[in-house]
Order: C-alpha cells, then sequence, then structure tokens
C-alpha cells in the first residue's frame, strides 16, 4: 500500500488553512463594506431631513453603487453600473446633482486626471496621495505616513484642516521602460546607418 508523503498532507493542512482564512477575511471585509454603506446612508438620511429634502430612492440607490466601487470612477462608468449591473438606470442630470450633493457632505470627492474627471468615495478616507503618469494617464492611490505626518504638523493660518489630496505628477515604470526600450532602438538605428 502506498503511504501518503508526510509534506503533502503538511501541504493539503496548510491549504485547508489559509483557504479558511482567506475566507474568513473575504466576509470580514464585506462585513466591513456593509458597515460604512450603512453608516454613508445614516449621513445621507440626516441630512435630508436637516435641510428638508426628499430621500429618493435614487440617491440611495447611487451611494450604494458608489460605496461598492473600489477607486475612481467616471459619471459613465457609475451610469453603466446603474444601468446595466443593477438595472437602475437614472439620468446623467440626476447623477451629476446627486454627485454634487455628496461632495457637499463630503461622501464622495471629485479629482480632476489630466483632463478627466473622476469620483472618488471619501467618507473613511479624506487624506490621501495619487500618482499620475503623465504619459500613460494611469493613477495609483499611495499611502504615506511622512506626507499625513508632514500636513498633520504643518501649521496653517486661521484655517481649519479636514483632509488632503496630493497629486504627484511624474511617469510610471511601465512608460519608462517603453521610452527607454525606444530610445535604445533609435540608438541602435543610427548606429548601423
Amino acid at each position: 500500500m502506498h503511504e501518503t508523503p508526510k509534506f503533502f498532507l503538511l501541504f493539503l493542512y496548510v491549504f485547508l488553512v489559509f483557504c479558511t482564512f482567506a475566507h474568513v477575511s473575504t466576509l470580514l471585509m464585506e462585513r466591513m463594506r456593509e458597515d460604512l454603506k450603512a453608516t454613508v446612508a445614516q449621513i445621507l438620511t440626516r441630512y435630508l431631513e436637516a435641510n428638508s429634502h426628499r430621500k429618493t430612492p435614487e440617491r440611495y440607490a447611487i451611494l450604494d453603487a458608489i460605496y461598492d466601487i473600489d477607486g475612481h470612477f467616471t459619471l459613465d462608468e457609475l451610469s453603466d453600473i446603474l444601468c446595466n449591473k443593477r438595472r437602475f438606470p437614472v439620468s446623467r442630470a440626476t447623477l451629476y446633482n446627486t454627485l454634487r450633493l455628496f461632495m457637499e457632505i463630503r461622501l464622495v470627492t471629485r479629482h480632476r486626471f489630466q483632463g478627466q474627471t473622476k469620483y472618488e468615495a471619501c467618507y473613511d478616507n479624506n487624506s490621501h496621495s495619487h500618482q499620475i503618469c503623465t504619459v500613460c494617464g494611469t493613477v495609483t492611490e499611495i499611502r504615506s505616513q511622512q506626507v499625513n505626518d508632514a500636513i498633520t504638523h504643518l501649521r496653517l493660518h486661521r484655517f481649519r484642516r479636514d483632509g488632503f489630496t496630493l497629486y504627484i505628477y511624474g511617469i510610471c515604470s511601465s512608460c519608462q521602460a517603453k521610452i527607454t526600450r525606444q530610445r535604445n532602438i533609435t540608438i541602435q538605428q543610427k548606429k548601423h546607418k
């Protein structure tokens, strides 16, 4: 009879532990997202009631969709999600006005990246930085404790800081590699002439 190697059993055990951890981690992340969505919905409700605005299903559907998106999105991308994935089409005017309302109550922030307007859920992330490639337009969110500390300790005159967004422009590694390859090809072509 063939005996199962011990390393295989160890591998199987580690694999099962990893799968269990990954599943629990996913469940925790989903729970945290749902808690966050409930919190921002409560903020919206309180604001609408305090300002005698209507509590429309469109506003709540848009808010829910926004807080399901990871990262930045355009107005068109949000419209596509609502219309095609959620089967809840809303007019462009409703989207625009609702996003403006959400920016007013600081549930959404607007960015202008190289001529393109993008939005982002910001309730739990009022302070962050972006690196933006000026060649391909790729936007990457970065976290830097050094930048946070510098902004926190910055002395401002007669101004209460609520948060910040920092844009760092440059060339990403992929574009740098393409530029270098193209430069090397050009140099090689000149040598052969």
